[in-house]
């Protein structure tokens, strides 16, 4: 009989904060098919390019940014051997130094595991439902896409891309 792991996925959106490594701990712990856990954080800076920041405020639209979510976090499965997932990202007013987002993906094996991690926070920077404000000591402005960020995005989407399931 072959042994066929449990997938767990996880998306959250949401204004509070959250504890990165109790959420990997949730995601891994107790388990042993996972050979490969790989975590991501993302930090609201204390600057953009050389200008202090007081804040970052990110909107979403509720309901539809967690199912564009889901339907990514669903395509990392079909594309790598996970046995897990977890996304969490938040909005609401964010100070720098303070959690902005999470992305934690379990495998077998490392190289899907980074692959798929990669992946979600490549989508999450370019492609997922949110609208992000800059606060500094002179007003606020709405954060424009990055030709870099998308230029990274692509690379998702080549035709006939193979993708590595095991080390």
């Amino acid at each position: 009989m072959r042994y066929i792991p449990r997938m767990t996925t996880t998306v959250r959106i949401q204004s509070e904060p959250f504890d990165a490594a109790a959420e990997a701990k949730k995601l891994s712990g107790g388990r042993t098919d996972v050979g490969a856990l790989v975590t991501f954080t993302g930090i609201c800076r204390g600057n953009e390019g050389s200008e202090p920041i007081v804040a970052l405020t990110l909107e979403h639209y509720p309901g539809m940014a967690e199912a564009e979510i889901e339907r990514h976090v669903a395509e990392a499965v079909a594309r790598w051997p996970l046995i897990g997932v977890t996304v969490i990202h938040r909005h609401g007013r964010i100070q720098p130094g303070e959690d902005i987002m999470m992305v934690a993906t379990a495998s077998s094996h490392r190289q899907a595991a980074f692959a798929a991690a990669e992946f979600l926070m490549d989508y999450l920077k370019t492609r997922a439902p949110f609208w992000k404000q800059v606060e500094k000591a002179d007003g606020t402005t709405w954060v424009d896409a990055k030709a870099t960020d998308d230029a990274a995005a692509e690379r998702w989407a080549a035709p006939g891309r193979k993708h590595a399931a095991a080390e």
